[in-house]
């Protein structure tokens, strides 16, 4: 097994996370170069996780450090733009979510990687989990039986200080609100679970947040396998979960959980007359590891040993983007979406706020609040 040099840009809170899950890989990573903006807080970085390569800039990171792996812990904005430069250079990706602004820039990658032969990835963990791939390989089986009706909800909470930060909550640099976010890494994990999505009805507001994109969506999917799903992307939730429930034929699968998974995390039940071959085929799975990046990351050395494409390669990850952006399409035209319906030319092909209108409808529908509360 080889060891992968690897390095990361961008050094704030999720970068903290990457460093300390890179430390769980067992020797199969070594972090060498880490490049910031803000040469304070690199330096502070690479002093508490050892890191020996400080720069700040990519240019100069990928020229000298000669990483194998680039990990992308910057702000939404940059991430599509730095993945193409690392590729250009024959540097692996692994990008943070989300892993482009639109689908025109996520669409770029594609001549990227051909270019040198490296590989984008995104960070979904919870596809990583040993309990996602138990359900993954039994959901559709004889045993658990085809999936019929569904459930994904991310109902989180952040108060108005949140978006302090002055690149959250625009369309410009974050793409989106808790639907591209913060929801994503719930429904990508659906996605994995269900397969491809076919269509999705939404609607999308912002009910009560200081932000210029949504606080909430909500969808209806309906999935090529048949299975419908409902679909709650929320900052609003005072009682923070992340929830999947998947009722099959034989079976209901759930994941109740915050920010991360352990087996413990799911619940498995039997049909009435279904109970043991279920309880069989689930316990008879290695249900060990929880999800989290150094799962991932486990995941995509071993693909690179193998030769393989990595795991949540760039077509996946387009799928899930997809399905954000058919959902600001729905919720803001009011209209049905289906797969492949945006394409170059399609108002939301070159950004979530679909040419403004996304913002129009939200600021609307505010005012229309606002006037109904000034009444009462």
């Amino acid at each position: 097994m080889r060891t992968y040099r690897v390095a990361i840009v961008g050094t704030g809170g999720i970068a903290a996370v990457h460093a300390e899950s890179l430390a769980r890989t067992g020797g199969r990573a070594q972090l060498v170069a880490a490049c910031d903006v803000d040469q304070g807080r690199l330096d502070a970085f690479a002093g508490k996780h050892d890191i020996p390569g400080t720069y700040l800039t990519l240019a100069e990171l990928l020229a000298e450090a000669k990483p194998d792996i680039v990990h992308l812990c910057t702000p939404p904005m940059f991430h599509i733009d730095q993945a193409i430069e690392c590729l250009e250079a024959g540097v692996h990706v692994l990008s943070e979510k989300p892993p482009a602004l639109s689908l025109a820039d996520f669409d770029r990658l594609e001549a990227a990687q051909a270019k040198a032969g490296a590989q984008f990835s995104c960070v979904f963990q919870h596809r990583f989990g040993d309990a996602s791939a138990a359900a993954k390989q039994l959901i559709g089986g004889s045993d658990f039986g085809r999936p019929l009706v569904a459930r994904c909800d991310t109902l989180w909470y952040r108060p108005d200080s949140y978006w302090d930060l002055p690149w959250r909550g625009t369309w410009n640099a974050e793409g989106g609100g808790p639907t591209m976010g913060h929801g994503i890494h719930q429904f990508d994990l659906l996605l994995y679970l269900m397969g491809p999505w076919e269509e999705v009805t939404a609607v999308a507001g912002r009910q009560a947040r200081a932000t210029s994109t949504e606080d909430l969506s909500a969808a209806l999917v309906r999935f090529r396998n048949g299975a419908v799903a409902t679909m709650i992307n929320s900052l609003l939730s005072p009682r923070e979960t992340s929830d999947i429930r998947i009722d099959c034929e034989f079976a209901s699968v759930e994941l109740s959980h915050l920010y991360g998974y352990s087996t413990d995390n799911w619940t498995v039940t039997g049909a009435p007359g279904h109970e043991g071959a279920v309880a069989a085929a689930w316990n008879g799975q290695p249900l060990e590891r929880g999800s989290g990046h150094a799962a991932q990351f486990l995941a995509m050395y071993d693909a690179l040993d193998a030769g393989g494409p990595l795991p949540a390669d760039a077509d996946s990850a387009r799928q899930t983007l997809e399905l954000a952006a058919a959902i600001y399409a729905s919720a803001f035209t009011g209209q049905p979406v289906r797969r492949g319906q945006i394409v170059p030319g399609h108002p939301f092909y070159g950004g979530m706020d679909g040419d403004g209108l996304g913002t129009r409808v939200l600021d609307a529908t505010a005012l229309d609040r606002t006037a109904v509360d000034t009444a009462v």
